[in-house]
């Protein structure tokens, strides 16, 4: 692979690749940088942990150090109308791969003249707020957090550069699309535009031509989703036999860190507990953690006080530590891509790592999808009888406190590794009259109380035909009394009556 030395990049950039052990470029590294410094679009698809972090930040900084120092070197095209509030935009799927290129910006960079921010969700505003205010030559941020800052008119997309999508498959698996293509209408068409990840989809490159770029396409090795420094096996177990397969292994490996993946977030602790329990010193990462907790337990163990990391995907595409010798999937994942990303936790940097899974019968379709999705079958690894750990504390499958789990290290009986249930109530096998007693079937004929028998009820009469209404006896003496008109017509009466005679 060609040396860095070969690219024309500014004394600065080239004491800080040195300072870092690095001399020679990786094969993305190689092919990428020539073309962003000189200005083109480029999506950059390649292996998990072959530099491609490197192979975007080196050169953008080259067009920085050539924009500010107002150099013409070969090669290398600066920035156009380059001015103080002008930014350089990256945008990341997780918090963890934030602080991730941020930390690698700020190895590589010249930090009197080089600024930055990490903008994402989960922490107070308030900081990300102040920086942005001031002024910053890179922004690292979750799609999602960027935008409710655009909206308070604390990000000015007008000034963007050039964006950088890194990991924009998972970005779009994550539901960001929309916020992405947002935020690409209001960032100028002039921009440049750069793409990497370890499996680009079609999608990622629609949007592209849709806003105006026409990518240059590196694939490095696409039939090859796994590097060659990395050894991975799969290892058929019965469900029930996991925590002692896992157990085993880390107990038969030598390594200086490991990282145990699982599908679920209720998983987490669990494993986490269990290594605990049995002499390891191992935390767990999730979305169900704040993110104090995640930076807390991230900090702990890139500093190797903690040397095992239980973490779900969200995980998988931000973390890069040079010491993860071993990986073990506790579970194979659903979508066969997060694998790839999985192992290339381990192998990085050109060191050599180990990649387990443990597959069981729920395991079965995970695993046909991810031999179609490899194009190959997986090694079949196994541990003998003899390096199973026969002595530990059983795996946490709850954590009530008033269920006793018993201490079933080394078998195999599925249940053996369920809390223990509830005794039944059963008779004690005694013959004295007190026990006879307290355990005697309640007599329920003679605790029904005796109660007094309720009035019988009235037989239904028969049918007669209906009464004709009578009058009430207040009526009954009443008698009509004249009226004036009925007295005058009897008095015209006899009147006539005289005359008629």
């Amino acid at each position: 692979m060609p040396n860095f030395n070969e690219f024309n990049l500014d004394e600065k950039i080239l004491k800080k690749i040195n300072d870092l052990g690095y001399t020679e470029t990786t094969k993305i590294q190689s092919k990428a940088i020539p073309l962003v410094q000189a200005g083109k679009d480029v999506s950059g698809l390649a292996q998990t942990g072959t530099g491609k972090t490197a192979a975007f930040l080196i050169p953008t900084l080259q067009r920085l150090y050539a924009t500010w120092d107002n150099k013409e070197i070969e090669g290398v095209k600066p920035f156009e109308n380059w001015s103080a509030r002008s930014t350089i935009l990256i945008l990341v799927p997780t918090r963890e791969l934030a602080e991730q290129v941020s930390s690698n910006l700020k190895e590589l960079s010249d930090g009197d003249k080089v600024s930055y921010v990490t903008v994402y969700g989960g922490v107070a505003y308030e900081k990300q707020k102040e920086l942005l205010e001031k002024g910053s030559t890179f922004i690292i941020a979750t799609p999602g957090r960027l935008i409710d800052l655009y909206k308070e008119k604390f990000f000015d997309p007008t000034q963007v550069k050039s964006v950088i999508f890194d990991e924009a498959d998972r970005m779009f698996d994550m539901g960001f699309k929309d916020d992405m293509k947002f935020l690409l209408d209001r960032i100028p068409r002039d921009r440049q535009f750069l793409v990497f990840s370890a499996t680009l989809n079609f999608d990622v490159l629609t949007v592209a031509y849709e806003y105006g770029s026409d990518p240059v396409e590196i694939e490095i090795d696409r039939s090859l989703p796994r590097t060659d420094q990395v050894k991975d096996e799969v290892l058929h177990v019965g469900q029930n036999e996991k925590p002692l397969f896992l157990m085993s292994l880390l107990k038969s490996k030598e390594f200086d860190q490991a990282v145990v993946f699982t599908n679920f977030v209720r998983n987490v602790p669990r494993i986490e507990k269990f290594l605990q329990m049995n002499g390891f010193k191992a935390l767990g990462i999730s979305s169900a953690l704040s993110q104090s907790q995640r930076t807390k337990t991230m900090d702990s163990f890139r500093s190797g006080e903690t040397n095992i990391l239980v973490a779900t995907d969200v995980a998988a595409r931000g973390l890069d530590i040079e010491n993860v010798d071993i990986v073990i999937n506790y579970e194979l994942p659903d979508d066969s891509e997060n694998y790839v990303h999985r192992i290339g936790r381990t192998g990085r940097a050109g060191r050599d790592g180990l990649a387990f899974s443990l597959s069981s019968e729920k395991d079965v379709e995970a695993l046909k999808r991810l031999e179609s999705f490899l194009k190959s079958k997986l090694v079949i690894g196994w541990i003998e009888d003899e390096a199973l750990v026969k002595d530990f504390k059983p795996f946490p499958y709850t954590f009530d406190p008033q269920s006793k789990i018993k201490d079933l290290a080394g078998k195999t009986n599925k249940n053996d590794f369920r809390p223990a249930k509830k005794k039944s109530f059963k008779k004690e096998d005694s013959s004295s009259q007190d026990s006879k007693e307290k355990y005697k079937k309640p007599d329920y004929k003679e605790a029904k109380p005796n109660r007094k028998p309720g009035p019988k009820k009235a037989k239904p009469t028969e049918s007669k035909k209906p009464k004709k209404r009578q009058s009430s006896a207040r009526y009954k003496n009443f008698k009509t009394v004249a009226s004036k008109s009925s007295e005058n017509k009897g008095i015209i009466s006899k009147i006539l009556g005289l005359f008629s005679n």
